[in-house]
């Protein structure tokens, strides 16, 4: 016996055919299991480091994919050296993942290198478009998308909050990876606007953590009043050494990002880095529901944070302003 049924129940039985069609297939997609490598330039105990595996895998979860379910996690902590990156970047290839996650320069490199088939999402780097990394950031072209800092634009500010908080501040030393692009880039913008506000850099590029003491000591000897740091993995790493280097001799250090603050660092201006690993997950999301990292717009920061440590301040006798303090998004008492 034939059924027959009107056209308006036939469109509405089509409708929810058509929408019910997509679900299946998205949960078909997610139920496959993917595999996300994370390239960590952090050693594993390192606080910071587990800070950002934790907000990253928590905003992936929070995106449907849950570790076990439909998602593994194939996280490497690697040191700074170019080999042990490139060694490090060469077994999450092998490992066969769907996506690599990383951040900073010499990591990004280290995983380019590896390969130009696996996408691979930027959590943060200085200047992913000036160190060519990809094309433009609304087209950013091959396997690379992300977040980047623009961290170029943020060096004269941190050279403003230094006289701020001690206009009698004029000789600066600036720690740096020498191996970094983004802090060639850096370095370049500080030395052009250090003169008109009178003040004089100290370059003082290190590429391992064996260069330190002598860069420190160089420093010191040159009598420089403070010591303003580029924080990439390499820099992070020693951020306690530096601190305790600088506060033995008087001098407060202005680092980038919120770790070197924590570690008795004066203050930190920068975009908030667990926001930016948080932030990548959507890119791991998206990449994963079928979008190519070619056409995956990268973004900047929206979130800036300067952090004061006033603890640090009174030991070194430095008297925070009050228009600082309340500017401040955090202070450290």
């Amino acid at each position: 016996m034939a059924i027959r049924i009107g056209r308006r129940q036939f469109i509405s039985a089509l409708g929810g055919a058509v929408i019910a069609w997509p679900l299946a297939v998205r949960a078909q997609q997610s139920d496959r299991m993917r595999r996300v490598g994370v390239l960590m330039p952090l050693p594993e105990d390192d606080r910071e480091a587990r800070r950002r595996i934790a907000v990253f895998t928590q905003a992936l979860r929070e995106l449907g994919w849950i570790e076990g379910r439909n998602v593994a996690f194939e996280a490497r902590y690697a040191g700074v050296g170019p080999e042990q990156l490139s060694a490090t970047a060469a077994e999450l290839v092998r490992a066969n993942v769907d996506v690599i996650v990383t951040s900073a320069a010499q990591p990004i490199e280290a995983v380019r290198a590896a390969t130009s088939t696996i996408p691979i999402v930027m959590a943060s780097v200085g200047d992913a478009v000036g160190a060519g990394y990809v094309a433009s950031l609304a087209r950013p072209g091959g396997n690379i998308t992300g977040l980047t800092l623009f961290a170029t634009d943020q060096s004269a500010k941190r050279l403003q909050l230094i006289k701020q908080i001690s206009p009698s501040i004029v000789r600066i030393a600036v720690l740096w990876n020498g191996n970094a692009s983004g802090h060639r880039l850096q370095m370049k913008e500080m030395a052009q606007v250090a003169p008109a506000m009178g003040i004089v850099l100290q370059s003082l590029p290190i590429v391992d953590a064996g260069e330190l003491d002598a860069a420190l000591r160089a420093a010191a000897q040159a009598n420089a009043q403070a010591i303003v740091t580029m924080d990439d993995p390499l820099v992070q790493s020693q951020r306690a050494r530096i601190v305790e280097f600088a506060m033995g001799q008087g001098m407060p250090v202005m680092g980038e990002f919120r770790p070197v603050t924590e570690a008795g660092g004066l203050m930190s201006y920068a975009p908030n880095q667990l926001d930016m690993w948080q932030r990548a997950a959507s890119y791991v999301d998206k990449i994963f529901r079928g979008a190519k990292p070619a056409d995956l717009p990268v973004e900047q920061p929206t979130k800036f944070e300067l952090v004061i440590n006033l603890k640090t301040a009174k030991a070194l006798g430095i008297s925070v302003p009050q228009t600082l303090l309340v500017a401040a998004d955090e202070v450290i008492e």
